[in-house]
């Protein structure tokens, strides 16, 4: 069943959530089952509790909100967040947001706090653009992503905080996104569109049984953060709405991403660390990044992509138990002459496919850059990216894998992948270099020489192990 149905059902343990989607192109979603997805927290590591008891809390009717979907409540979140930030060294404490819809521009979190969205909250971002200040560019962006200059903040924002946790009892958070892409659209926008969250420079961080629908641009957006936990989320946006990407990790450390529903008009998870010369300049990578149980689609992106800006560099990168269906590109790694940087040790397993267009893929002509100062000659190295255990039915092409001329795109490694594809030609491959055992089709030629048993080593986290099954299978 297509997102542009009628009505889009799945099933998460079980219960289900319905979600009913308008027709038309650039639709947004609207949930109309308040129960929301069965969640099974516990399941992980959890980097900060988001079961975490704040010894004070408030109630955001106390500062005059009005849940009617109309009135503006910018001012009520900002003062209530104010009156806790005395709270902060004592404990912290709980903004709860009670069943209603809570129109609101763009406000900031404290540190130690918990953000406590009700079944039936909805906070709805302002259709107004005044209502979503101008900031700075990011440092390792150089400018806006999509227009020189500043951009618009995030609905919710957050700079150099510590322990902030973003989460409920499947409440929703939903940035009424449609106008901000009919003004990009039509490229009547000023500023680059702002994201739904984003958290800055900061550390301690969990957002988690959410439901988030219909943002502007990147939906969750860590920058500059460590110790991030997004976990038990459901991520919707059109398949066709520009750039909505679910959630991209960007020069930021130890991040976990698990038990995720996302399908969104772009890629379902973007790893980032900056562009060109200005992330290469920065210098912040992203790395140790633990990816699990995901599942979702797309038409206009991948699965989960690593780039295309990741000029600081994106390293030790686990992803497992995936599962994508009706989409464009499962697994894409994107980059271009100038971005510099490296993408290395990154491990993908366990991976299931259906109606995919294409399995695998290596793009390494994203042509954007922020300006006319960047250097042609930085070119991206990228090695020792291990896929294994991956099934897929309905695939159009199993990969399409193209380095760069003069470039080093070595050590990818392919273990147990069997994809029934439909296309006569379904490996495209130039200026790579690699291994492979145990894939079906045949991997084209610069991948046919076997990981067993003189390159597993070369192969990121095979371990001696899977070494020694991997030669029982093949005697």
């Amino acid at each position: 069943m297509g997102l542009h149905s009628s009505f889009l059902r799945f099933i998460q343990g079980s219960r289900a959530t319905e979600l009913q989607v308008p027709k038309g192109s650039g639709s947004e979603f609207i949930i109309t089952e308040s129960t929301g997805l069965n969640r099974s927290a516990g399941r992980a590591l959890i980097l900060t509790d988001p079961g975490e008891i704040r010894p004070h809390s408030v109630t955001i009717t106390e500062f005059g909100a009005v849940g009617d979907g109309v009135t503006l409540n910018t001012k009520a979140f900002q003062n209530a967040i104010f009156y806790l930030n005395s709270f902060a060294d004592k404990g912290g404490a709980k903004l709860f947001v009670p069943a209603g819809r809570w129109l609101t521009g763009s406000f900031d979190l404290i540190s130690h706090l918990t953000l406590w969205l009700d079944k039936d909250a909805v906070i709805l971002g302002s259709k107004n653009p005044d209502d979503w200040p101008v900031v700075d560019p990011l440092p390792s962006y150089g400018q806006g992503r999509e227009l020189p200059g500043g951009r618009h903040r995030s609905l919710i924002y957050g700079c150099n905080l510590t322990d902030v946790i973003i989460t409920g009892d499947n409440g929703t958070i939903n940035g009424q996104g449609s106008v901000w892409w009919n003004w990009f659209r039509s490229k009547t926008l000023n500023y680059t569109r702002p994201h739904l969250v984003e958290l800055m420079n900061s550390t301690g961080v969990v957002i988690s049984n959410l439901n988030f629908l219909n943002s502007p641009f990147w939906t969750i957006h860590p920058v500059y953060c460590s110790r991030v936990t997004v976990q038990n989320v459901t991520i919707l946006a059109p398949l066709d709405s520009p750039n909505t990407d679910g959630i991209d990790p960007d020069s930021s450390d130890d991040v976990c991403i698990e038990d995720c529903y996302i399908s969104t008009g772009d890629d379902l998870i973007a790893i980032k660390s900056g562009w060109d010369e200005y992330g290469i300049s920065f210098a912040r990578p992203s790395t140790n990044i633990f990816i699990r149980r995901l599942t979702g689609h797309n038409r206009n992106g991948s699965g989960i992509a690593i780039g295309s800006e990741m000029s600081g560099g994106v390293s030790e990168v686990h992803a497992e138990n995936l599962y994508f269906f009706d989409s464009s590109t499962a697994i894409i790694i994107k980059t271009a002459p100038g971005r510099g940087g490296y993408v290395r040790n990154i491990y993908i397993s366990d991976v299931t496919l259906a109606d995919v267009d294409t399995a695998f893929r290596f793009n390494s002509n994203f042509s954007e850059h922020p300006d006319e100062f960047y250097d042609p000659n930085a070119l991206p190295v990228i090695e020792r990216i291990t896929v294994k255990d991956v099934k897929g039915d309905n695939i159009k092409v199993a990969g399409l894998l193209n380095g760069i001329e003069r470039d080093s795109f070595r050590h990818l490694c392919l273990l147990n992948i069997t994809l029934n594809v439909t296309s006569e030609s379904p490996w495209n491959c130039s200026y790579i270099q690699g291994y492979s055992a145990l894939v079906s089709p045949e991997t084209c030629e610069p991948l046919k020489e076997s990981i067993y048993p003189k390159h597993y080593s070369d192969c990121y986290h095979l371990s001696d192990h899977l070494h020694n099954s991997a030669r029982h299978h093949l005697s």
